[in-house]
């Protein structure tokens, strides 16, 4: 709670900064750097323990995998809301496309300025007041977790005399095979739906044509995201987790090959984006769920071992960002090859294939990976209840007796 309270006022002002454009010409990338790292720097002070409250506000498994589902609604839901918030106040101040994207960067330079100040000033406004609306939101959010959250703790930790010294708990956690196989899986599958997200809007003004229909296509499929996530909540405690893993995450790849195939059509872009976004539920859902697994099979393995939550959850954020990165990266790059011309009304051919690419055919091979290692994650619903069984009998022996560091670590060996 600390970190969360701490980094809220200061994340805000940060966020608020990107936003802003500053009166000197020269250092404005140096500004923009220093506030984005800043402000992800940040926001990861916030996530980081909050997402490991997960593990904190009860020790039911079925109680941690609802709270889960809850929160990744939220999370989604938030992004529609911001997506509405920015999309729509910043849409008034509409920047006109450059009708010759084949000119020079001279050429290119030169139309820019014709931009009149006061449609320059318009768009700066809007950005501003889209950054205060959100950061508004963020506020009376920090507020509400902080004021109705309360940390729980295990009744076999409070008795622990020490906490393990970090380094020690880091080698322990990394060299934990169920948790490398779940972070290499997660990291394969996030970055492919993140090739989407990130080159979706490029891909359907320039390659399918819809300048206008972006944003809407983006809130259809996060809107789409929100409402499955409850009915794959009840897949995975039906099914299981990893057959939900598969089906859901899978699920994508037919709507991927058909975005491939299929010519300009509004009405089929609609019905793809929908469809879309049940598998984006189960990919924002679903790896996160099984992480408390995760974090029980170790605590059996390791009963000395507490406090660790926070390092399990840290490599996971970690892996998450390490994923956009990269995405980034990997589209600038490709994209800056191709010959991609900002702000133009069209595109050339070879920019047009690229976005396909890494919107369809670059995103399946990931999914096909992620689903491979997967594949290799050991948890299944069977270990799932033996843990839990175990885990059970060590809180209550802990509770009733008050065992010793020893006789834990006996009680552990033997279930």
């Amino acid at each position: 709670m600390p970190w969360i309270i701490f980094s809220t006022p200061l994340a805000i002002i940060a966020y608020f900064l990107i936003w802003f454009v500053p009166d000197f010409p020269r250092g404005q990338a140096l500004w923009y750097l220093l506030f984005y790292c800043l402000f992800e720097t940040l926001v990861t002070c916030f996530h980081v323990p909050y997402s490991a409250l997960t593990m904190f506000i009860s020790t039911e498994q079925s109680e941690r995998d609802s709270a889960t589902a809850y929160r990744m609604t939220v999370e989604v839901l938030g992004t529609v809301l911001g997506t509405a918030i920015q999309g729509q106040i910043v849409g008034q101040a509409d920047t006109p496309c450059l009708q010759d994207p084949n000119g020079s960067a001279v050429a290119l330079e030169s139309a820019n300025h014709t931009y009149s100040t006061t449609s320059l000033r318009k768009t700066q406004n809007a950005y501003l007041l889209a950054a205060g609306v959100i950061a508004s939101i963020y506020v009376i959010c920090a507020v509400i977790l902080t004021v109705g959250v309360r940390e729980q703790r295990e009744p076999y930790e409070t008795q622990q005399a020490e906490p393990m010294p970090f380094f020690r708990s880091l080698r322990q956690v990394m060299s934990h095979g169920p948790y490398i196989k779940l972070i290499a899986g997660f990291l394969f599958t996030s970055l492919a739906f993140m090739l989407v997200e990130g080159n979706f809007a490029l891909f359907c003004t320039y390659t399918l044509g819809f300048r206008n229909e972006f944003q809407n296509l983006l809130l259809a499929i996060m809107l789409s995201a929100t409402f499955t996530i409850p009915i794959w909540q009840w897949f995975l405690t039906r099914f299981g987790k990893k057959t939900a893993v598969y089906i859901g995450i899978s699920s994508a790849v037919p709507f991927l090959i058909l975005v491939a195939l299929m010519e300009s059509n509004l009405i089929v872009t609609y019905v793809v984006a929908v469809a879309a976004g049940i598998s984006v539920a189960a990919a924002f859902l679903l790896p996160w769920s099984m992480l408390p697994d995760v974090i029980d099979d170790f605590h059996l393995k390791h009963p000395h071992s507490h406090g660790t939550e926070p390092i399990f959850f840290s490599f996971y954020v970690f892996f998450t960002k390490f994923a956009s990165g990269v995405s980034l990266g990997i589209s600038t790059l490709s994209l800056d090859f191709a010959g991609y011309q900002t702000g133009g009304c069209s595109q050339p051919a070879r920019v047009k294939f690229t976005l396909k690419m890494l919107v369809t055919m670059t995103p399946i091979v990931l999914i096909l990976l992620g689903l491979l290692l997967f594949k290799l994650y050991p948890i299944d619903e069977e270990k799932r209840r033996q843990n839990k069984k175990a885990l059970q009998a060590l809180r209550d022996e802990a509770s009733s007796s008050g065992c010793s560091d020893t006789d834990s670590t006996e009680l552990a060996s033997i279930l």
